[in-house]
């Protein structure tokens, strides 16, 4: 009796799915260039802090940098000395930089984890916690987390220089970071829905 050799799935894939399927490495240079994105940031942020510390040691053209970063059009009273008032709005600029590139880190790797291809993580000591159970409903949810948090400095460097912007700005901003936090918590009940349902699919079969 002749026994027929069992076809591995790429075998039985036929040709035009398997390009299909192919055609996911497509996003490939997509996160090649938020790594260059990445660097930009990185960049940023060293120079930003090298000013910082240059101004507290009285170097003069970094303290203009300073100073004229954390102005504002508008404002009644512009800074001009580095006061606790103006670190504290650079180091919020620094911990934007920072949420920005965790943001961005979580696209890449959860991104190209989902949508690409499998890096094979479980047993790298590094592994994010989050990425062993990451999935596109997971990744919507952490990625708006991480929107709020960003909207919150932007929202907290507002209130700080509140004196130099009118009612209907603050408004606006303040609408605007509600909108964010609604969408998070409408994406994350959703995403609770649907696991709820796959889990009750899983007890019937």
């Amino acid at each position: 009796m002749k026994i027929k050799e069992s076809l591995t799935p790429e075998h039985q894939t036929r040709p035009l799915p398997k390009f299909i399927f192919m055609s996911r490495w497509l996003q490939l240079p997509l996160y090649l260039g938020l790594i260059l994105a990445q660097c930009v940031y990185v960049f940023n942020f060293w120079a930003e802090l090298s000013n910082l510390i240059g101004a507290a040691f009285g170097n003069q053209p970094a303290l203009q940098h300073i100073l004229e970063a954390v102005t504002i059009e508008g404002m009644s009273n512009k800074p001009t000395t580095l006061n606790e008032t103006t670190i504290m709005l650079v180091v919020l600029g620094l911990i934007d930089v920072v949420m920005i590139s965790n943001l961005l880190i979580m696209v890449i790797v959860g991104g190209y984890e989902t949508f690409v291809s499998r890096m094979n993580l479980a047993s790298h000591p590094d592994q994010p916690e989050w990425l062993s159970h990451v999935n596109a409903s997971v990744l919507k949810v952490k990625l708006a987390m991480a929107i709020i948090g960003i909207s919150s400095i932007h929202l907290l460097k507002t209130f700080i220089n509140a004196a130099a912007y009118d009612a209907k700005t603050l408004i606006a901003q303040t609408g605007i970071h509600i909108v964010f936090l609604l969408s998070a918590m409408a994406i994350a009940y959703c995403d609770r829905i649907m696991t709820e349902t796959q889990n009750q699919n899983k007890q019937f079969h």
